[in-house]
């Protein structure tokens, strides 16, 4: 009888395993787990691919970068109605195909400019090797438009239905999602730096191509299993095509009666024709001025329907948190970097900011289930802005290279007027920045990175870099947590047919803010000038939650203070207001 027993645990464990891998819930995982993997060893590698194409140079890198913001900013709410007007499985597959496409063409670009570019410098005076970049340029920027399209159909939209009505496993849904985020974030780039490093970038530029070749066939097929097990996705509320093909219906049938009738006395003849006639009218094909004035109206009308969207305040307080340098992005560890810090000991501070992202997850499922959604994103603002404290006390500390009476704009004017000659970079000190800080560096014009980091590390005190490290990393949890308050807030209250174009726009609003501090940035480029930068993006983050406060205030009033109410009721009570204000 024991043996009995213990066969049936087993059985049952293996089972429930079994069926959990089968689940439409772990293909989608793992279909994410692909796709950002893919698209972690993309960004990180074209990146290095241009730098060293251009001869070490950032010019052909900050173009990309220009091209990737502004298309997403103009083209977010028409990618968000595309995905809108379109049946479920046709705007996955069709996004999954264009975007790995675009990485292997692109990769198989790079590999002929890295084999011949001696020979493509030589014809026609240069061009071809220019239209090389162009092309470079387009398609990865297409590749990039694509994987928005993705990202928007499967995180705003798949997951919702796959979910069902269940908000608890929506939100562990979306907390498991950005856990994978996190993780892919931290090892992708570390893969296929390490193919680089030890091989070659042709070697680089090969390994990206092929795995995303055989990532799209994979991710295909694990499309196709999520749409089969989860026939909801077959049906989409308020599709604008439905609507089109059941007005042409109409009027198919309105000439058929019409037809029937024509033996009928001459009243009900003409009276059936005029209604044919005026349905016709209604149903004719837009003219040429009508196909051209269509993105616009389709930017205007997004932008207008994010504006009325209950979650505006939300959303705004979302965008508002990437006008920051308080991030782990080329910027703040150049800044380290000629702070002293070594490449190891940022590799340690990222993976440490990797682990306080995750922990940042699991933060939020157990606060909305103790204090219900919006309060958590109230108490996850709150903590993310106590974090940033440490960083605007580091400001002030010993070993703060802020110096208020050094002009932000010196450096630029120092380039563009006084015209003096720019060091030269050596290839080693661009090739070692890369390959540990994530952007070059070159530190009193000199020409050794290791110097540089051993002079400073001796002279620069490490109290001020260290707390603002502090700060950055322990936001993290709040940070992340706040990113999945909004994500849910969004997913839950904004109505089906315009799910995509809503997250295009919210998209849009993210890169809008994300490339405003990368002006900043230019605009204050010295060392001297970081500190007023990190006061800048602090206020811009304070911004922020203020904006989310008030949305938490008009949507629970002065119950927000009742912070982590042991009663259940609290939290239903919540999602019942939540959604009577969305209605």
């Amino acid at each position: 009888m024991a043996r009995t027993a213990d066969q049936k645990n087993k059985e049952g464990c293996w089972g429930s395993c079994t069926s959990y891998l089968k689940s439409a819930k772990f293909l989608l995982y793992l279909g994410h787990s692909l796709s950002t993997w893919g698209d972690r060893m993309w960004h990180f590698a074209v990146s290095v691919f241009l730098v060293e194409l251009y001869g070490n140079s950032l010019l052909l890198t900050a173009v990309y970068g220009l091209v990737v913001a502004g298309s997403v900013l103009l083209l977010g709410a028409i990618i968000g109605d595309w995905v809108d007007k379109n049946s479920r499985l046709k705007v996955a597959q069709t996004s999954l195909i264009v975007q790995n496409a675009s990485v292997i063409v692109c990769g198989i670009i790079l590999m002929v400019v890295f084999l011949f570019k001696s020979q493509l410098v030589l014809m026609y005076h240069g061009w071809l090797l220019t239209v090389c970049y162009i092309l470079v340029i387009t398609i990865a920027n297409i590749a990039n438009l694509a994987s928005t399209a993705m990202s928007i159909t499967i995180q705003r939209d798949w997951i919702i239905v796959v979910a069902g009505d269940d908000r608890s496993r929506l939100a562990d849904m979306n907390a498991t999602v950005r856990r994978i985020d996190q993780l892919t974030n931290i090892l992708a780039p570390m893969a296929v730096g390490q193919i680089m490093t030890f091989g070659s970038p042709v070697i680089g530029c090969g390994f990206i191509a092929g795995w995303n070749l055989l990532s799209m066939c994979v991710e295909y097929l694990l499309l196709w299993k999520v749409y089969q097990k989860t026939p909801a996705l077959a049906f989409k509320a308020g599709q604008k095509v439905e609507e089109q093909e059941l007005k042409e219906l109409n009027v198919q049938k309105d000439m058929e009666t019409y037809l029937n009738n024509k033996d009928k006395p001459a009243e009900v003849s003409q009276l059936m024709s005029e209604k044919s006639l005026a349905m016709a009218e209604v149903q004719k094909e837009p003219g040429c001025c009508d196909h051209i004035t269509e993105p616009f109206r389709t930017f205007r009308d997004g932008w207008v329907a994010y504006y009325n969207q209950s979650v505006f305040l939300a959303g705004m307080a979302l965008a508002f948190l990437y006008m920051t340098v308080l991030g782990f992005d080329c910027i703040t560890t150049g800044y380290a970097y000629t702070q002293g810090l070594s490449g190891s000991m940022l590799s340690f501070l990222m993976g440490a900011s990797a682990i306080t992202g995750i922990l940042g997850t699991v933060a939020f499922t157990w606060l909305r289930r103790k204090c219900g959604l919006v309060r958590t994103g109230f108490i996850s603002g709150m903590a993310q802005l106590v974090s940033l404290f440490l960083c605007v006390v580091s400001v002030f500390m010993p070993g703060s290279p802020l110096d208020l009476t050094v002009s932000p704009f010196a450096d630029i004017s120092s380039r563009f007027f006084e015209r003096e000659p720019m060091p030269t970079i050596s290839p080693h000190v661009v090739t070692d920045a890369y390959s540990t800080t994530g952007m070059p560096s070159l530190i009193n014009g000199s020409t050794s990175a290791g110097s540089d980091t051993e002079m400073l590390s001796e002279s620069v005190p490490l109290i001020s870099v260290s707390l603002l490290f502090a700060g950055v990393i322990a936001a993290r949890v709040g940070l992340w947590s706040f990113d999945l308050t909004v994500t849910q807030l969004i997913q839950e209250n904004v109505i089906e047919s315009e799910r995509g174009v809503i997250s295009g726009v919210q998209n849009s609003m993210n890169y809008l803010l994300d490339l405003l501090h990368f002006i900043m940035v230019i605009l204050a480029p010295n060392p001297e000038s970081f500190g007023i930068l990190v006061l800048i993006s602090v206020l811009f983050v304070a911004l922020g939650h203020v904006m989310y406060f008030r949305y938490a205030y008009k949507s629970l009033g002065k119950q927000i203070f009742n912070c982590c109410s042991p009663h259940p009721k609290t939290v239903a009570s919540e999602s019942q207001h939540s959604d009577s204000s969305s209605a």
